[in-house]
């Protein structure tokens, strides 16, 4: 099968998907990429595409499909093509203006909802949002908890709001610089935060679909300021906590070391530096007593 002309049915482009991307991503990141254009296309699970293999292939269906493999082959990340991302059990909208959450992220949600999804009414503020995915996520998880987010871009908040108002969340959204940002004194049970932290220099080794789409503001930190924000975030999470209040961050492996011991000077305790699902050190939690 050499063209989308000589496809008849949903199993042939099953085939001719896997035929395109497979040489280019793998066995296994190509079918669950076959699982989320069909999700979107056709809003069917990986099961229901199976069943249906027998359908015919609309003119439409194989445009579609076409346009998104030529968008693929130009490295623009799938989740951007689609507009869709799932991120701890949520469907959110995404776009250029918001960083793609990424599976770390979701383990960080995730040792948060643990530890206090028994409490109720916590207040907790994400700093630097973007699409909403931890605010909405610990929103939907820690019951009847307060949530707040800061974001310095309108275009992130405006995909954040869209995304609370699809999911029924309640979300303080707040367009802010951090920089210029102070928080009220014990404000907040909680404060997280995955702020930029990744070099100027570590973009050499980048893969083209990050560095040339995902907005480079929410990413990257100048060389000689790596924990510009994080200092940032301390100071403020200092004040704006409450006497038994937690931070939360996620991190850049380099400098794990050298954020804790940042965090022991600002005034925190029970600081500790956890791996994550790739055994790399990338997130710090610390208390204020």
């Amino acid at each position: 099968m050499n063209g989308l002309a000589e496809i008849e049915n949903i199993a042939d482009l099953v085939r001719y998907i896997r035929r395109k991307l497979i040489p280019v991503y793998g066995e296994g990141e190509t079918d669950g990429m076959i699982s989320l254009i069909f999700q979107y296309l056709k809003e069917w699970s990986k099961t229901q595409t199976i069943i249906n293999y027998d359908l015919p292939a609309s003119p439409y269906l194989k445009e579609k499909t076409e346009d998104i493999l030529q968008r693929l082959k130009n490295n623009e990340p799938i989740q951007y093509i689609l507009g869709k991302v799932n991120f701890y059990g949520m469907y959110l909208d995404v776009d250029r203006s918001t960083l793609i959450p990424r599976p770390e992220t979701e383990q960080m949600v995730d040792m948060i909802v643990r530890r206090f999804s028994s409490k109720y009414d916590l207040r907790i503020l994400d700093i630097g949002t973007g699409s909403g995915a931890i605010a909405l996520a610990l929103s939907r998880n820690i019951p009847f908890s307060k949530v707040s987010a800061i974001d310095i871009s309108d275009k992130a908040l405006i995909v954040a709001n869209k995304n609370a108002e699809n999911l029924n969340c309640r979300i303080e959204f707040i367009h802010a610089d951090i920089f210029k940002y102070d928080i009220q004194p014990e404000s907040f049970d909680i404060i997280v935060s995955n702020p930029p932290y990744i070099c100027e220099s570590e973009s050499k080794d980048m893969d083209r679909n990050v560095l040339e789409f995902e907005p480079h503001n929410a990413l990257f930190v100048p060389d000689n300021a790596p924990l510009i924000f994080y200092k940032r975030i301390a100071e403020i999470a200092k004040s704006g906590l409450t006497e038994n209040g937690s931070l939360y961050l996620e991190i850049n492996p380099i400098y794990a070391e050298e954020l804790k011991d940042m965090l022991k000077n600002t005034g925190y305790h029970d600081i500790d530096i956890i791996n994550d699902i790739y055994n790399r050190e990338r997130f710090i939690t610390a208390d204020l007593c």
